[in-house]
């Protein structure tokens, strides 16, 4: 499914590029800005702007082409190019809902891993992020411990979100410890790192060392900034397009000014501020729309991206939920953005729920359907089995029938049994079903064990880990 036409991906990026080198972006990073100035940006204080033949360069340089593995065995899982889409949670709620008790609460260790877990289980998530700001521990630290809970309930590929470099430089320790050593996680990285500009046009001093660190380090790096049409943003939809690719693509300048060929992955999360309620919609339309664009966008540029789904600004899993979980889910899929963050987000981004995330891999489980499409040759024409069959026949009981029936989807969660069946199992609604299966998994659902002198090392780590306050050197 496309959005935009190339001419239209073109014009964006053209006034993108305007936009670099006219008004600029600021860099709060004084080794950011001497690598910029250094490969020929102009430079005015904290002010950028880059010239078209740079980011050009950067572009020609960037990787098309990025693949994540599984932790354990190395095995080369998810490849990020083209128009494989992949998804998982998001990082970074200060809330969550405890499945057992229905309590919204800060979120904790247990309740990271306790998330980690359900994502490990679910055939349809690809990849974990956190679902969750741990708050049991200092906040400075608090990265260290999401890490741990993450890499010790699955072997699936995490995206790691970190406070600031000193985080993320232990988080990149912990990974190359799993990996077998740095050479081992460069060339099978299971990790994937993430940074954010301050929309509009600000690269605080924390993103911008974490980018640069990525790209010294040779890892995956996703820079994607959230931005909202009316407040951080232009209030046209081709405005806030101009204005993330500004930003994003700024941030891939630095990444290959940095170190040439280093794993770039530009994204965003853009939607509307809702001018009745001043919040940051995860539910408009809007963010499913300018996201299916911004895929068109990185298409056209052949840049690996990072686009969001799953997530709703209703406050419980209620029919809202729902209805906006689904759109984002199916558009985004269709739309062949490659990583895609933030199944579970409830409550504009406020509160992670597990309950939603269950929900999410069936819905996943329907789109992935629709877009597999209908094969079409000669077994599947069936010509042969309709006269044999005949007219007022049966298919049921039809090789042909147990050889392709698999294809169809078959629901794991909703409801397609008749009134009286439905009834005299509880008549239980989609959300009391996702409740049951989250606590199942938490229960009894095992994850690939991490070996215990690996799960030592860690600990030892973030143990010893130390928080630094913004700004210290």
């Amino acid at each position: 499914m496309n959005v935009l036409t190339p001419e239209q991906c073109q014009e964006l990026v053209l006034a993108a590029e305007e936009a670099m080198w006219r008004t600029g972006t600021n860099f709060h990073d004084e080794e950011s800005l001497e690598i910029m100035k250094k490969a020929g940006c102009w430079v005015d204080g904290e002010r950028v702007r880059v010239p078209a033949h740079i980011f050009e360069q950067a572009l020609k340089t960037c990787q098309k082409h990025i693949v994540l593995c599984n932790s354990r065995t190395g095995a080369r899982e998810l490849f990020v190019e083209g128009n494989n889409s992949y998804f998982g949670s998001g990082p970074c709620t200060p809330f969550t809902r405890n499945p057992f008790t229905e309590e919204r609460h800060r979120a904790t260790r247990q309740s990271v891993g306790w998330a980690t877990k359900v994502l490990d289980a679910l055939p349809n998530i690809d990849y974990a992020m956190s679902l969750g700001i741990v708050q049991d521990v200092p906040l400075l630290i608090s990265d260290r411990h999401e890490f741990e809970q993450q890499i010790l309930h699955t072997d699936k590929p995490i995206i790691t979100v970190c406070v600031d470099q000193w985080g993320q430089a232990d988080c990149i320790k912990m990974a190359e410890i799993v990996a077998g050593g740095e050479e081992e996680l460069r060339k099978n990285p299971f990790i994937c790192l993430y940074a954010e500009p301050i929309s509009p046009g600000v690269h605080c001093r924390e993103a911008a060392q974490k980018l640069v660190m990525g790209a010294k380090k040779d890892l995956p790096t996703i820079y994607t900034p959230c931005i909202m049409a009316g407040g951080t943003a232009p209030a046209t939809l081709a405005g806030v397009m101009v204005q993330g690719l500004c930003e994003s693509l700024s941030g891939l300048v630095l990444s290959q000014c940095t170190r040439e060929g280093a794993p770039f992955i530009m994204g965003g999360v853009y939607t509307i501020l809702d001018m009745a309620t001043t919040i940051f919609s995860y539910g408009a339309p809007e963010l499913s729309l300018l996201l299916a664009a911004l895929a068109d966008v990185a298409h056209y540029l052949e840049i690996p991206m990072f686009g969001t789904a799953g997530c709703t600004d209703s406050c419980i899993i209620d029919e809202q939920a729902g209805i906006e979980a689904a759109i984002s889910v199916a558009m985004t899929n269709m739309s062949g953005a490659n990583l895609n963050h933030d199944i579970g987000y409830a409550e504009q981004g406020a509160t992670s729920n597990l309950d939603l995330v269950v929900i999410c891999d069936e819905v996943l489980g329907m789109a992935r359907r629709l877009t597999n499409g209908i094969r079409v040759n000669e077994e599947t024409l069936a010509l042969d089995v309709i006269e044999d069959v005949g007219p007022g026949g049966n298919f049921a009981d039809e090789d042909h029938t147990e050889e392709h029936i698999e294809e169809n989807y078959m629901p794991k969660l909703i409801n397609r049994a008749a009134r009286e069946i439905w009834e005299n199992a509880g008549g239980k609604t989609l959300t009391q079903v996702a409740n049951e299966k989250v606590r199942d998994i938490i229960n009894h659902h095992e994850p690939e064990p991490l070996p215990k002198d690996l799960a030592a090392k860690i600990r030892d780590i973030v143990e010893n880990a130390v928080g630094h306050m913004p700004g210290e050197d």
